[in-house]
């Protein structure tokens, strides 16, 4: 029973201070982007610097320095919620004995992860070319506030979904786990690749409100983070999610009254 605790507890120590040293290196990344400024656009809005090279950097150096930030921030995004399926993982492999647990409960983890790093490599290139056309169209950067009311108002919507609903229930649901199914590498790197598509795909519509509001604005970051924990954990998770889309279909609304008002 003791070793049981001592486990627990080291488990979550390891977790809280993981998520701690992300969110820290995290806010001052934000810290930083937002003392650096960005480039005004027509339209009343500012372009993010994390679409721009830095002085003297190639576009592979800055696709790496995004991919570090991206990963980083996802760790403090995604730990609260990641944490408890990890722990049920990692009871579930420790009935077997002689079970290396902490080394395949971190392997769910890099799997879980693996999909968020393929994610990041998406976003960069999408984010970078939106950015460069919005810089050479004048009459698309005029129009970004109104677009990314519009796209808010969508992601909400998105919440209210059976397509939502599904994904968020693979994400809180952990199937029974067999430890002669689970208890070996293979399927503990197949575990966090299922996991983490599952919670890619259910955070796929906030996830693009973080990018369209600001993706290094930590309160944006901080408000995302807090619908994802609570859509996940809380008890009844769906009516969480209705209610965070309702909010973030009434943002999308403001956006957008607000943006046919100044132009």
């Amino acid at each position: 029973m003791l070793v049981d605790l001592l486990s627990k507890q080291a488990f979550f120590a390891g977790v809280v201070l993981l998520f701690i040293s992300s969110a820290t290196v995290t806010a001052r990344w934000c810290n930083s982007m937002s003392a650096m400024g960005g480039m005004p656009m027509r339209g009343g809005w500012t372009m993010s610097m994390a679409w721009m090279r830095m002085p003297g950097q190639t576009w592979i150096e800055a696709a790496g320095s995004f991919l570090i930030m991206w990963l980083v921030m996802m760790a403090a995004m995604m730990l609260p919620s990641l944490a408890p399926i990890l722990w049920r993982y990692c009871q579930s492999v420790r009935r077997m004995r002689e079970t290396p647990v902490a080394r395949l409960t971190l392997l769910v983890g890099i799997g879980y992860f693996f999909v968020w790093t393929l994610l990041g490599l998406a976003v960069y290139p999408m984010g970078v070319a939106i950015a460069g056309i919005e810089m050479e169209q004048p009459i698309l950067a005029h129009a970004v506030p109104l677009e990314t009311g519009i796209i808010v108002l969508i992601a909400g919507a998105l919440q209210l979904t059976r397509w939502k609903a599904y994904h968020l229930s693979c994400c809180r649901e952990t199937p029974e786990l067999s430890p002669a199914l689970t208890a070996h590498a293979g399927a503990a790197w197949k575990l966090g690749l299922h996991f983490g598509l599952h919670c890619g795909l259910s955070c796929a519509n906030l996830t693009v409100i973080l990018l369209v509001l600001g993706m290094m604005d930590f309160r944006v970051m901080a408000a995302t983070t807090a619908a994802i924990t609570a859509e996940r954990l809380a008890p009844g998770g769906v009516l969480v999610a209705r209610f965070v889309g309702a909010v973030f279909i009434g943002t999308g609304l403001f956006l957008i009254v607000r943006a046919a008002w100044l132009q």
